[in-house]
């Protein structure tokens, strides 16, 4: 009797978890970096005055 199917198994789950670690954080910064910038952009249309902070992490 072997464990390769159970080993074999977890390391899929283990890459699954790990690549979901790696993309997520990064889709949430490019998320929040959007809304950052179109609130820049709309306190420039609304008060007309250029807005000279540039946005950072």
């Amino acid at each position: 009797m072997t464990y390769f199917k159970y080993v074999a198994m977890a390391y899929a789950v283990f890459f699954i978890v790990l690549a979901w670690d790696f993309i997520v954080p990064r889709l949430q910064i490019r998320r929040q970096l959007r809304q950052a910038r179109s609130r820049v952009a709309r306190a420039r249309q609304a008060t007309q005055v250029p807005v000279d902070e540039e946005l950072s992490r």
